[in-house]
């Protein structure tokens, strides 16, 4: 099946998804520095360091399970610059992945005190 005729929705159930809010996605929600908008989704930078390599990863091999609507891309920024993971996929990603990063992403920043988003 094309990804184009996917539905964009999660396959976990309710308690799995919550399960999934806490252990992995609040963290990672917490870290990313910068989302911008990208054709079809949105790219999130993080800190790069081999930590944070390792949870992307891991993030992508959970995800891919559950989400096969999305394409995932981790690219690595040259001489210590930042990590950056896009994810893209048909219409109505983008609203689907605001649901999920982007207000763990709102509290971190506020929490912080930092409004510059």
């Amino acid at each position: 099946m094309e990804a184009s005729t996917l539905p964009v929705a999660c396959s976990l159930t309710e308690p799995e998804l919550r399960e999934r809010r806490s252990a992995v996605l609040r963290k990672v929600g917490e870290a990313v520095l910068e989302i911008v908008e990208v054709e079809n989704g949105n790219a999130y930078r993080f800190p790069l360091t081999d930590e944070w390599l390792d949870e992307l990863v891991n993030l992508v091999r959970l995800e891919r399970q559950c989400c096969p609507f999305l394409t995932f891309k981790i690219s690595v920024e040259p001489d210590g610059g930042s990590v950056r993971l896009e994810l893209t996929g048909p219409s109505g990603t983008k609203e689907f992945l605001s649901s999920f990063l982007h207000r763990t992403y709102a509290r971190a920043i506020l929490t912080e005190g930092d409004f510059s988003c």
